[in-house]
């Protein structure tokens, strides 16, 4: 299917119209499919779901505007291109209420065909590209910031892997950007094109999860008033992230095992398997392992889902990254979010960020530092500024001991890098900004072992 520019749904009662037009669609490089009725028309519709319908108007029991006030009743997105040899302009008029596309008349003539085809073929592409944006509007351009090497090459096991379509297990406490590393995956991949859809299996009640993952029939439940196409569909492509997969119950735990193995699922009611070509990454802050071992999840699930395995550290591991996280953050809601001025943190305010043990990782770092730009009022983040907990861990410590260095070490090699960041590596200029002499700002670079080309 790959050498095919789109798939389009040909809906003829005459077996001689529906055979020209395929040798047609063919010619002109697309993929045809065929329905001889309205009714096989709708289940084509819902199970291939072609980017466009050539829909003939005059059928047997089930006519093409029957078809069309099915296709709006049920909620079934589909580009629709009316064909008959009975033009008049009230059936064209009635054809456009009910959602056709376009309209063409019989006998048809090739170029005309080709012409309103690729306006069709070209308005599904846009929309399209619409929904991958909709889905994309969060967290779309993913930055992983650290200065830590183990996170380093955690980073480069992962863009390795970005390059197959193995499947991915991320783990790690919460908070520790799993969701952001698996948003890197994605724009590292083959599929960075295409839709990258989260599933949080925890915050989904079990009886509306499976829904919502394979989607379902019309009437397959109570409530079911029209089709739905689950994340695995929508997706087609791209790539779903599951986040939480430990909580996933056994009876969903079986269909993935599915979708995994032979990359194919049936909606919920649903009795035709449909093929799903999406790349799973799966994450977890529970001991996988030991949820197998007890029988809450299954093994073979879990052999299948941890083909790359990469174990995030928390934050109280990575030390280091504190200071180029603080930036980061700073950055983000001054300019950007809260649009305030960009501010900087005292000596005291960082060590205490150092001397706390962060509990809730990266995310409980930003949910800080954007409560700090908040309430701060002065030019620059202080102790008092911070939540009670971190300032309390820093009065904690015994500052006349190593930990009090290691914080102002820190601290000067941020500041440093900092100003050689603003004077783009000029050391001069970077000295006139931090208020020092050249010389003595090159012994500080040397003896702290500062990377000016890093942030």
């Amino acid at each position: 299917m790959a050498e095919y520019r789109a798939k389009v749904l040909i809906v003829d009662d005459d077996p001689s119209a529906r055979k020209i037009l395929q040798s047609r669609l063919r010619m002109m490089n697309i993929l045809p499919i065929v329905a001889s009725s309205g009714s096989e028309a709708l289940e084509q519709i819902r199970l291939e779901t072609p980017s466009v319908v050539l829909l003939d108007l005059q059928m047997p029991k089930m006519s093409g505007i029957d078809v069309l006030r099915s296709l709006k009743r049920e909620g079934l997105e589909a580009t629709v291109i009316v064909v008959t040899a009975h033009a008049t302009i009230e059936t064209a008029v009635e054809a456009m209420k009910q959602g056709a596309y376009d309209f063409i008349t019989k006998p048809l003539d090739p170029k005309h065909l080709e012409i309103v085809l690729d306006k069709a073929i070209e308005r599904e592409s846009l929309q399209a590209q619409n929904r991958f944006l909709q889905t994309e509007i969060e967290g779309r351009h993913v930055e992983i910031v650290t200065d830590n090497p183990s996170m380093r090459n955690l980073l480069q096991v992962a863009h390795r892997a970005a390059g197959s379509n193995s499947t991915i297990l991320l783990l790690g406490e919460s908070g520790t950007g799993k969701e952001v590393l698996a948003r890197r995956i994605h724009q590292w991949s083959l599929r960075a094109s295409y839709p990258f859809t989260v599933v949080n299996c925890v915050a989904i009640p079990d009886q509306l999860l499976e829904s919502e993952l394979f989607g379902h029939e019309k009437g397959a439940f109570t409530g079911a008033h029209q089709l739905k196409r689950g994340k695995f569909e929508v997706a087609d492509r791209g790539t779903v992230f599951l986040d939480e997969i430990g909580e996933v119950p056994a009876n969903i735990q079986t269909k993935l095992l599915r979708i995994l193995q032979d990359h194919e699922f049936e909606r919920v009611g649903g009795t035709r398997s449909i093929k799903a070509d999406i790349r799973v990454i799966a994450a977890t802050n529970s001991d996988l392992e030991q949820a197998v071992r007890e029988g809450r999840f299954r093994e073979d699930l879990y052999y299948r889902l941890n083909v790359v395995s990469i174990t995030l550290p928390p934050l109280r591991e990575r030390k280091e990254d504190l200071p180029v996280l603080v930036d980061h953050f700073l950055r983000k809601y001054a300019g950007g979010e809260l649009k305030k001025p960009l501010k900087r943190l005292t000596p005291e305010a960082l060590d205490g960020m150092i001397a706390y043990h962060w509990p809730g990782n990266v995310r409980e770092l930003e949910n800080v530092i954007e409560r700090a730009m908040v309430l701060s009022t002065g030019e620059q983040i202080g102790l008092e500024d911070l939540p009670p907990q971190i300032a309390s861990s820093s009065r904690r410590e015994t500052f006349g001991g190593k930990r009090f260095h290691e914080a102002v070490k820190e601290f000067k090699r941020w500041m440093i890098q900092d100003a050689l960041k603003q004077s783009q590596g000029n050391q001069t200029r970077a000295a006139e900004l931090l208020g020092l002499q050249r010389t003595y700002l090159a012994k500080l670079i040397r003896l702290l072992a500062v990377k000016p080309g890093i942030r």
